[in-house]
C-alpha cells in the first residue's frame, strides 16, 4: 500500500501560504501556494489539480518542493539553453537608430527597412538577429512598419495648383447625362 501524504499545515506554514497567495509578485508561486491550499483543506489532488489547471502529479510536485525549498521552491527554477541574444545595449540601440534618420548615421538611405536596420544593428553591437527575430522585438517594443507617404506639394506652382482645383470644382458640378454610361471611353465636349 502506499504512504499516506499529510497535506495538513502548522499554522506558521498556513501564514506563510496564504500570505504568498497574497503578497507574492510571482504568478507561478500564488498559483502553486493556491494549490498547496487546497491540500490543506482537504481537496483531493485530483480536484486540486482541476482547480488550477495542472496534472495531478505536477500538484504533487509543487507540495514536495514546498516541503523541501519552502515558499522559495514554488519558484520557477532557472531554464537551462542558450541566453538571449538580445540585451539591454542591443534593445538600446535598436531604439535609438529607429528614434532617427539612417542619414544621422551617415547612410545614403531615408528609410529604415529590416535588412537595413538589422546590418547596422550588427555593426553597432556586434550582435547578428535573423529579420524574423528581429522583426519579434519591433512588434515587442511595440513598433509597426508603416508605408512612407510619398507627397510633392513642396515642388508645385500654388498658383496653378489653386487654377487645378478651380477647374475641378467645376468638372464635378458637370451633370452626368452627358457622359456615356456604356463605354469607358468619352467624346470632349
Amino acid at each position: 500500500m502506499p504512504k499516506q501524504i499529510s497535506y495538513t499545515l502548522n499554522n506558521e506554514e498556513l501564514r506563510q501560504i496564504e500570505a504568498a497567495m497574497r503578497d507574492d509578485p510571482r504568478a507561478e508561486v500564488v498559483r502553486r501556494a493556491t494549490a498547496i491550499h487546497g491540500l490543506h483543506l482537504g481537496h483531493k489532488p485530483e480536484v486540486v489539480a482541476q482547480m488550477v489547471k495542472a496534472g495531478k502529479s505536477t500538484v504533487n510536485t509543487w507540495h514536495r518542493q514546498w516541503r523541501s525549498d519552502g515558499i522559495e521552491g514554488l519558484a520557477d527554477q532557472p531554464r537551462s539553453g542558450r541566453p538571449p541574444k538580445v540585451n539591454g545595449t542591443y534593445q538600446a540601440a535598436l531604439e535609438a537608430a529607429l528614434g532617427q534618420s539612417p542619414a544621422d548615421y551617415g547612410y545614403t538611405f531615408a528609410v529604415w527597412t529590416l535588412d537595413r536596420l538589422g546590418e547596422h544593428l550588427q555593426e553597432v553591437t556586434g550582435i547578428r538577429l535573423s529579420i524574423g527575430r528581429l522583426q519579434v522585438w519591433l512588434e515587442r517594443l511595440g513598433y509597426v512598419y508603416r508605408r512612407p507617404k510619398r507627397d510633392l506639394r513642396h515642388r508645385q506652382d500654388p498658383q496653378a495648383r489653386a487654377e487645378m482645383q478651380v477647374w475641378l470644382e467645376e468638372i464635378k458640378k458637370t451633370p452626368l447625362a452627358e457622359m456615356s454610361s456604356s463605354s469607358l471611353w468619352t467624346k470632349q465636349p
